[in-house]
């Protein structure tokens, strides 16, 4: 690999494990809310989708061995089996995806619009799923918990991270 596409991927990682630390609990959920994955879309926005998989698959990888780089400075197998496994387990798919569709086009538009129709329903399908496999939460209660009251922040997040992508030259 050359240096400079190493380094894209060295760098969003870094910014992956730092922005997991940025991160708040809502009272009614155990689904922090987490600037991570503003940085997660930019990731997809800008990398190769090979090297996008690969920047996710190390900071599972990383979190799995106990480097605490998931959501405020947690890391280990627990948190993969916890609540909010699923939604650490759908990045890789959910941001490899949108790299694969982001499209040659960089506009904010058309950024910003693939963001959010591709990585929200993705990582909350996967989300929700293991939130409701680990908790016992029945569908209406889990969407209730782990889904709508992140909707907004994370469309917010999308354009964000849209109009970053259209700026950052790297």
């Amino acid at each position: 690999m050359e240096a400079r596409r190493l380094t894209k991927m060295a760098l969003l990682t870094a910014l992956l494990c730092v922005s997991a630390w940025i991160s708040f609990p809502l009272p009614f959920s155990p689904v922090p809310v987490i600037a991570l994955t503003l940085v997660a879309t930019l990731t997809g926005l800008m990398l190769e989708p090979k090297d996008a998989l690969i920047v996710f698959l190390v900071y599972i990888l990383l979190g799995f061995i106990g480097v605490p780089v998931f959501a405020g400075g947690t890391s280990g197998l627990t948190k993969l089996w916890g609540p909010t496994g699923g939604f650490i387990v759908s990045w890789p798919i959910a941001y490899t995806l949108l790299s694969i569709c982001k499209g040659k086009s960089r506009s904010f538009f058309s950024y910003a619009w693939r963001s959010i129709a591709i990585t929200i329903p993705v990582v909350y399908i996967f989300g929700v799923a293991g939130f409701m496999l680990v908790t016992g939460t029945p569908l209406w209660a889990a969407l209730t918990a782990a889904m709508f009251p992140y909707i907004p922040g994370d469309i917010v997040k999308c354009l964000v991270a849209a109009w970053l992508a259209t700026k950052i030259k790297i």
